[in-house]
């Protein structure tokens, strides 16, 4: 009776403190939807290492390689220690994302980012790991007194409602792109190694020859086959299913066939994680890179100017990507208020700005709110909770990096096409007979998978929307803040030809 009034007293605590009935959820979908959104996401606890521990920087040192092997000369040596920082980082910013804001989405090391870090700013002269990680740090902090001070969440409402929702069905077709590209189901054929008088081919094809020709192809179409058939059934956890389902065939499959991982030579491979039994379950962290990184050390190594545009551009990214996944997500799970504003907006900013400063803190990139999330709101995910539950599987993957590695790209990618479909349907609430919203609203949509970048699509949109305003006489109706992003996505978009002309 006692353990009864137990489990009744802590039940009755998760609903009131999460508002999960109050939002329409039960702590069974919760559960589900942040498993969902782990193995979603779970991938760049294995891509974030391979980009940050193969490039070195203008040095010649590889990331962590000399905490790991005391020479920093050593490519990939450092990958154990930031693969076990990533997954650390991203489950206590996640948990923190559940308990403080209550939202459902979950944090990790942001792509984009990781890249710039990796293959251009630790690359200028001078510049070491330390100092691209403090550039980090210093953005996360630039962006966290905008969020104090008020100005993120007021440029956030002064954004009119119908590029809101376009944003939203923009990283629909973003997430669903993302999907098929990493499973592989869509590539880019060598049409761009141009040879002379050939004819030019297509920018992306299906597979690898124009078809389904490989077994990690096939189960990537099984995997979304049975979220479709299991959600017209209306079977609870489709899409969890669906991924532990997608895994099991694909280890069935590796070890029938074995495959190996894709490259040149093995182009018929899997494309990330190969779906084999390890040798061991579970592993032992190592989070000795935490805590490397110098906050200044930049603006010695290549000057005030210089620092100041890495850290807007870093700045713009982290600013308008977390603003359009709040909303996307929020959308999804109904949370948006008339205005297409989310609940606890300013806890939700506040921790996810602290996110970017623990992503540079712990020498693994800005950390920022995954649009992966939709996939465990479209399982049904509602509350803090779904996050919180991702963080933990995060925690636990420190340890348990080997099982976590069995879970292949294309086991998990089907739930983001899915979901792509879901956010898709909430094109219907944009006013597409008016054309001052209908155009910038169709070229955010457009421009977010054909760019591979969310701030580009939210950035295109929203000059246009100004423009068409001016050219209509119709300053007034845009609000001051939106003058002022206008002018920031112009810097933002010929902020190439200015390194450039400043030999940056």
């Amino acid at each position: 009776m006692a353990n009864t009034d137990t489990k009744a007293a802590n039940k009755g605590f998760l609903d009131s403190y999460f508002k999960i009935s109050e939002r329409g959820s039960t702590v069974g979908r919760e559960v589900r939807g942040g498993l969902v959104t782990f193995f979603a996401m779970c991938y760049i606890i294995v891509l974030n290492p391979l980009i940050l521990g193969f490039t070195p920087d203008s040095t010649g040192a590889f990331l962590g390689a000399e905490l790991a092997t005391g020479d920093p000369t050593i490519p990939g040596a450092g990958i154990p220690l930031i693969a076990a920082a990533t997954s650390l980082i991203a489950a206590i910013m996640s948990i923190a994302m559940g308990a403080v804001a209550n939202y459902p989405i979950a944090i990790a090391a942001g792509l984009g980012i990781n890249a710039l870090v990796a293959y251009t700013i630790v690359k200028m002269p001078g510049m070491t790991w330390a100092d691209g990680m403090g550039l980090i740090v210093l953005e996360g902090l630039v962006i966290l007194i905008l969020v104090l001070t008020g100005f993120r969440q007021a440029v956030f409402r002064a954004v009119p409602a119908g590029l809101k929702t376009a944003i939203s069905v923009g990283i629909g077709l973003f997430i669903a792109f993302i999907g098929l590209v990493n499973a592989g189901f869509v590539t880019v054929p060598a049409m761009f190694d141009y040879v002379p008088g050939a004819q030019p081919g297509t920018p992306v094809q299906l597979g690898s020859a124009g078809s389904v020709d490989s077994w990690p192809l096939l189960v990537f179409v099984l995997g979304l086959a049975s979220i479709v058939l299991l959600t017209a059934r209306k079977i609870k956890g489709a899409m969890l299913w669906s991924i532990l389902g997608g895994t099991i065939v694909a280890i069935i499959v590796e070890q029938v066939a074995t495959l190996g991982g894709k490259s040149p030579e093995n182009p018929k491979g899997w494309n990330l994680n190969v779906p084999s039994i390890p040798d061991s379950f579970v592993s032992v962290p190592n989070f000795s890179l935490i805590g490397h990184f110098s906050l200044f050390g930049a603006i010695g190594k290549i000057g005030i100017v210089a620092v100041l545009l890495l850290v807007f551009s870093l700045l713009l990214a982290d600013f308008f990507d977390t603003m359009g996944t709040m909303v996307a997500v929020g959308a999804e799970a109904d949370l948006l208020d008339d205005e297409g504003n989310p609940p606890n907006t300013t806890a939700i900013l506040v921790v996810d700005s602290l996110a970017a400063v623990a992503g540079g803190a712990g020498s693994v990139s800005s950390n920022t709110a995954f649009i992966e999330s939709a996939s465990g709101v479209g399982e049904g995910a509602r509350t803090g909770l779904a996050s919180i539950v991702t963080g933990t599987a995060f925690l636990l993957a420190t340890f348990l990096s080997p099982l976590v590695a069995m879970v292949p790209y294309e086991a998990a990618t089907p739930a983001l096409v899915f979901v792509g479909f879901l956010m898709m349907t909430q094109v219907a609430g944009i006013k597409w007979n008016d054309f001052e919203i209908a155009l910038p609203a169709f070229l955010t949509i457009v421009l977010m998978p054909f760019t591979y970048s969310i701030t580009d699509g939210i950035g295109a949109g929203f000059l246009f929307w100004t423009l068409i305003k001016i050219v209509k006489g119709k300053s007034k109706q845009v609000h001051p803040l939106m003058w002022i992003v206008a002018l920031m996505f112009v810097v933002y978009f010929v902020l190439g030809p200015i390194k450039a002309f400043l030999s940056i």
